[in-house]
């Protein structure tokens, strides 16, 4: 059992770095989560941070205080192409004036990294959501200890920066990537967190990932926090099953896209309104919906809050969400994310 438990998370580590989508418990609303107000911050500061990785400070442009957040909230930005992306928050929760994310640029991904990162610049005024929290430190824990992989950091640093203030609870952090110059914030790290980092590179080789057995062969008390790629949260979690319940948390904001077929354009008819509408390759049914000016309760917009549960009449759909119950794909669909395997898609809308 302990044999299989460990080699069977080294070889979910083979995927420890991924670009910017990640993989989460999914976190699952009675209800249909409210969409959250938005508001307009400046962008006072860009700064590279690492290899295709820029961390963007925002503020009022009045300079007014801020939202308040606890560590480990995210916000939603509406980017200047339209589309809508969730960033961890990075800052200390007691600074009031400012809000920081980091956005890794993926190639690879559907548009908004790139737009993020080339199209935003200092002085860019951004439509920014209230922030709201999905991944909340456990009040109670007497430790935590953080494991990150590769831009999965943000959250684990607004709670680390949280826990130094108030000085509440002991942590430490395993961070987990490619190599030197992929490791985001590594001279804050360093600075303000002496003698409390594990920093480990495994330069894409499987045989140089980390080894985490050690960590869970002996289950503890110690609250756990993972965030980061597939592999490192599927390792973690094969490793940390005989845990106590409740003690292993994770977070993300999206799900493994390399099992998906390739984005292909097709159409949706909504049966109440009668309207067919276009979806376009790069294009969720969501983003469709909203230029068309149909209204759809979203938040996380990656597959994993269930906000945006629609009902499903009729087609052939690529599920590609976190959230549906094999039970519930047949008459359901979590439009930003999901697709049509081929031909038109029927939603009761």
């Amino acid at each position: 059992m302990v044999a299989t438990q460990r080699c069977q998370a080294l070889c979910c580590l083979s995927k420890l770095i991924a670009g910017d989508r990640f993989l989460s418990t999914p976190h699952v609303p009675a209800t249909a989560a409210v969409e959250p107000p938005f508001m307009e911050l400046q962008v006072a500061r860009k700064s590279r941070v690492a290899q295709d990785i820029w961390c963007f400070t925002l503020r009022h442009p009045q300079n007014e205080a801020l939202p308040p957040f606890t560590a480990g909230a995210h916000l939603t930005v509406l980017l200047p192409n339209g589309v809508r992306r969730n960033y961890s928050l990075c800052s200390d929760p007691a600074d009031a004036a400012i809000y920081q994310i980091a956005v890794k640029r993926d190639a690879h991904g559907r548009g908004g990294s790139i737009c993020m990162v080339d199209d935003v610049v200092q002085g860019s005024i951004l439509p920014v959501s209230v922030p709201r929290n999905n991944f909340e430190l456990y009040p109670r824990a007497s430790a935590f200890l953080f494991i990150a992989g590769g831009i999965g950091i943000t959250p684990i640093l607004s709670m680390m920066r949280q826990l130094r203030r108030t000085g509440s609870a002991p942590f430490n952090l395993i961070y987990c990537t490619r190599d030197a110059e992929a490791t985001a914030f590594e001279r804050t790290l360093e600075t303000e967190f002496p003698g409390l980092i594990t920093l480990h590179h495994d330069h894409g080789d499987i045989e140089q990932a980390y080894d985490f057995w050690p960590v869970f062969e002996t289950p503890g008390k110690t609250h756990v926090y993972c965030c980061g790629p597939r592999g490192l949260m599927d390792a973690v979690a094969d490793m940390s099953g005989h845990w106590p319940s409740g003690t292993i948390h994770f977070e993300s904001f999206g799900v493994d896209a390399s099992a998906w077929a390739a984005n292909e354009a097709f159409s949706v008819h909504l049966q109440r309104s009668g309207n067919t509408i276009a979806v376009a390759a790069e294009q969720s049914i969501l983003e469709a919906l909203r230029g068309c000016g149909h209204h759809v309760t979203s938040s996380c917009e990656s597959g994993t809050c269930g906000s945006c549960r629609t009902g499903l009449v009729r087609g052939d759909v690529e599920h590609r969400d976190m959230v549906l119950r094999d039970d519930e794909k047949s008459t359901n669909i979590m439009v930003c994310v999901s697709r049509a395997r081929g031909g038109e898609l029927v939603l009761d809308l």
